[in-house]
């Protein structure tokens, strides 16, 4: 942008003048009573797993907080920043093409008619009022924070135009009128701030997404029945039925029935879990196919879930006190302004210059000081980079977790869906002598295709991977607590845990029971094919790990930053995983609400956190740490609570960031340097320290430098683009 007009002895004269349900039981079977292979696994334990301030210098509103340095935002939200800049842009072109400035520049006639001389006074008050009013009151905000900064220095610069200008077109003063340089100002500083709140506006969003977990209404027992009440009538005491299908709307516990409830997104679990009668459920968790009659423990802001919404706002609070570097540089050039600009003023007077020359030289001096490319320095490397991290894989909801990712010393990643696939694999497999591998792992696909079982799930999708040609089955059929039988090519299979093995007294050989021995330890579920009584395979079934995960965190060590694994599920499950992939540190049986509190633990040590998730649990650990990264097919509160997301869930993305965020704030601090930098010789100058040389800075040789400083900035911003990710 351009600096204010160049003064002239006399103003030329008036003429020329803008949630799924449950899975379904395995083999068909629809209660827990009748589970086939549940009974049958080693234990597995469950991970907790789900999803920031989201708003480095903002309030869930928008607002800067006072204590960051200001409440630059407070009741704008995006739409009225984008709206305000295009208004302010449209009534700024015409100030601008009769500017009598801009004529001289580039050496063309504005058409003159009737009143066409007021178009830049009227046209720019217009913008002055309507587009710079946000800054007049975000600068009060500052001042009454006593912490003047960006606000304060746009709302001084435009203020003293707009004085200054309607001063020489009363005629009080001799020079040019700056509307021109105040409406471009203007324009400028709303398109940096509508730029800068659409990467932060997103505070309220995960909180939406948690609510969303929690049904409208419930069926409550009475004598005669049912009767279908709202959640929130329902008290302590009171008996719910919950269907098939149908979200649990309260925590409590089981009088009635059995089945397995989808949990993951609650606790992490990867599998779906038995609950019987006596067994606690949590508000929002997903019924399988059993009906139970739970009794009400906690409703509202009782609830687990609740509780996990409030840890989330807190976080996404504590975190809008970061104060951004363009704040404090502004800060800074603010009192540099308005010191120099009365220093000019006095010490011209004194010196016995015209009133007139003295104040142009203040005017000038604070108007050269104003922010036209600061304002748009960090905007425009955030829009760059932001651009940049889309293009690969990275969504980058929020400018502070990039930012603080070049400092992070540790990255913790949960568990389930973020290192694993969060569905079950075959992850070994163990034949008799004279059986291939692969035709086991055939021939058990087989016998488990009908089936509806996650571990079978799992199986059949270990065989397809393998691009196995998996056989046609007859004859399945569920054989209650042991396992599935079915005829494949003519030839009777039974598939099912040590139930099974029990009941068909069947032996495992030497180097079979070696290998349940070893899928016991690391809490993987084993699951056995039998023929006629003989074992000719066991198949080690857990949470498959992501191929991608090893690579990521290599990666990650080669930069020498500490990997950690934080999870609700059981120790030996989490540290089976943590030896294939390398990982650091282990974080185990860690429930839910409790995550956070590790994440602050590391704080406290004065390491930079980094937390990848992509469960509902995660949400406050990743709304906690210095940079929260959601996985992208995690569930919609961990997107929303998360700085970044991994839009293709792909954990070597993570590295990426941290290359990114290095390079972004190498061009934060460059721009930083190409806006403000410059003042040390332009203020000086304009403030006439050389007049006794015959050097003094005209405004419109300040315009240039402005303008210079502006495209510098651009230009460097530009270059971020050359960074290979």
């Amino acid at each position: 942008m351009k600096e204010p007009s160049e003064q002239r002895a006399a103003p030329r004269r008036r003429e020329r003048r803008h949630g799924g349900a449950g899975r379904s039981s395995h083999a068909g079977e629809p209660t827990a009573d009748d589970t086939d292979h549940a009974r049958h696994e080693a234990p597995e334990g469950h991970d907790a797993h789900a999803g920031h301030d989201a708003h480095a210098g903002h309030d869930a509103h928008g607002g800067h907080d006072a204590h960051g340095g200001h409440d630059a935002h407070a009741g704008h939200s995006v739409e009225a920043f984008r709206s305000k800049f295009w208004i302010s842009l449209i009534l700024t072109i015409p100030v601008v093409f009769w500017s009598e400035h801009i004529e001289m520049l580039l050496g063309y006639r504005a058409p003159v008619f009737p009143g066409s001389a007021w178009i830049p006074p009227v046209l720019g008050t217009v913008v002055f009022i309507y587009g710079g009013w946000v800054f007049l009151q975000g600068a009060s905000r500052e001042l009454r924070a006593r912490l003047p900064g960006m606000m304060t220095l746009i709302a001084l610069a435009i203020t003293v135009a707009f004085v200054f200008s309607w001063s020489v077109e009363l005629g009080l003063i001799e020079a040019l009128a700056l509307w021109w340089e105040l409406a471009t100002l203007v324009t400028i500083m709303l398109l940096g701030h509508w730029v800068e709140m659409r990467s932060i506006d997103q505070a309220r969003g995960a909180l939406e997404e948690l609510a969303k977990l929690l049904p409208d209404t419930a069926n409550r027992e009475t004598n005669g029945g049912t009767e279908v009440v709202r959640v929130d009538e329902l008290r302590w005491g009171d008996v719910v039925l919950v269907r098939p299908g149908e979200s649990v709307p309260v925590d409590g516990v089981i009088r009635r029935g059995s089945s397995e409830l989808n949990e993951a997104m609650i606790t992490g679990e990867s599998r779906p879990v038995e609950k019987g009668e006596g067994d606690e459920v949590i508000a929002g968790t997903i019924n399988g196919e059993g009906s139970l009659r739970v009794e009400v423990t906690g409703v509202g802001d009782e609830t687990k879930l609740s509780g996990i919404m409030r840890l989330v706002a807190d976080a996404q609070q504590s975190k809008s006190r970061s104060q951004h570097l363009a704040d404090r540089a502004a800060r800074l050039l603010t009192f540099v302004a308005i010191t120099a600009g009365v220093l000019t003023l006095v010490v011209w007077l004194a010196l016995g210059a015209a009133l007139d020359f003295s104040v142009v030289r203040m005017v000038t001096v604070l108007v050269i000081s104003c922010p036209h490319a600061l304002g748009l320095a960090v905007p425009l490397v955030v829009a760059i980079s932001t651009s940049m991290g889309a293009a690969n894989g990275l969504l980058v909801r929020d400018r502070r977790g990039l930012e603080e990712a070049r400092n992070v010393d540790v990255v913790v990643f949960d568990k389930t869906g973020t290192l694993t696939l969060g569905e079950h694999r075959v992850v070994e497999i163990v034949t008799a002598p004279g059986l291939e591998e692969d035709e086991a792992l055939r021939l058990a696909a087989g016998v488990e295709a009908e089936s509806e079982h996650p571990i079978a799930r799992g199986i059949l999708a270990s065989a397809q991977e393998r691009e196995l040609e998996v056989p046609s089955a007859e004859g399945f059929r569920a054989m209650t607590g042991k396992g599935v039988a079915a005829t494949v090519e003519g030839t009777e299979y039974r598939m099912g845990g040590p139930a099974l093995l029990e009941a068909e007294g069947a032996e495992l050989p030497d180097s079979l029971r070696a290998a349940a021995e070893r899928a016991a330890e690391r809490g993987q579920a084993t699951i056995a094919l039998l023929r006629g009584g003989e074992v000719l395979a066991l198949f080690a079934v857990a949470d498959a790990i992501r191929e991608e995960s090893r690579e990521a965190v290599r990666a990650l060590h080669e930069r020498g930053i500490v990997v950690a694994m934080l999870t609700g599920d059981a120790a030996a499950v989490a540290n089976a995983v943590a030896a294939e992939l390398g990982i650091d540190t282990v974080f185990a049986e860690v429930p839910p609400e409790e995550k956070a509190a590790r994440i602050q633990e590391l704080q406290g040590q004065g390491k930079r956190v980094a937390m990848v998730g992509d469960g509902v649990n995660d949400a406050p650990a990743l709304a906690t740490a210095d940079v929260g990264i959601a996985i992208g097919a995690g569930t919609d509160v961990a997107v929303e609570a998360g700085h970044i997301v991994l839009v293709r869930s792909d954990p070597r993305d993570i590295p990426k960031i941290v290359t990114l965020s290095r390079a972004t704030g190498r061009k934060m601090v460059q721009n930083l340097w190409w806006a403000a930098g410059y003042n040390i010789v332009a203020i000086p100058l304009a403030a006439g320290v050389l007049a006794g040389w015959g050097i003094v800075l005209t405004p419109a040789v300040g315009a240039v430098l402005m303008s210079a400083s502006t495209v510098m900035v651009a230009v460097n911003a530009q270059l971020l683009r050359r960074v290979s990710l």
